[in-house]
């Protein structure tokens, strides 16, 4: 498959991801909704790694490392960075591993924002 092929089934998977987020949670479901909205923001930023370096992380420890890569090499990757780490905390850690989902319900919802800058960051490395 070609990188930018790769790049966007990745970026699909984490549409997926939240579409079933959004539906868990109008179950009442937070803390499963948090997990799922979780991987939707590790696979958006899988898929922005992918575009700007050609490589896709294989798990958690790899897409962390490479935002901060990206982060400190990139002035405009510092607002989504910051996304990152506070969403595996609280969505991943907080809410899903400690079930205190207090603040995971608005950063669950934020997620379509969190996606659709991740793809316009992937794109802006398309025009560099």
């Amino acid at each position: 498959m070609l990188e930018r092929e790769r790049v966007a089934a990745v970026f699909a998977d984490a549409w997926s991801l939240y579409d079933d987020a959004i539906e868990i949670l109008e179950l009442g479901k937070r803390r499963i909704a948090a997990e799922v909205a979780w991987g939707a923001t590790k696979r958006a930023t899988d898929a922005l790694i992918l575009a700007r370096t050609g490589r896709e992380p294989t798990g958690t420890g790899q897409t962390t490392r490479g935002i901060a890569v990206l982060d400190r090499t990139d002035p405009s990757m510092a607002p989504l960075a910051r996304l990152y780490n506070k969403r595996i905390v609280v969505l991943h850690g907080r809410c899903f591993y400690s079930g205190n989902c207090g603040e995971a319900g608005d950063l669950i919802g934020e997620t379509v924002s969190y996606i659709r800058t991740a793809e316009e960051l992937a794109r802006a490395g398309d025009e560099c």
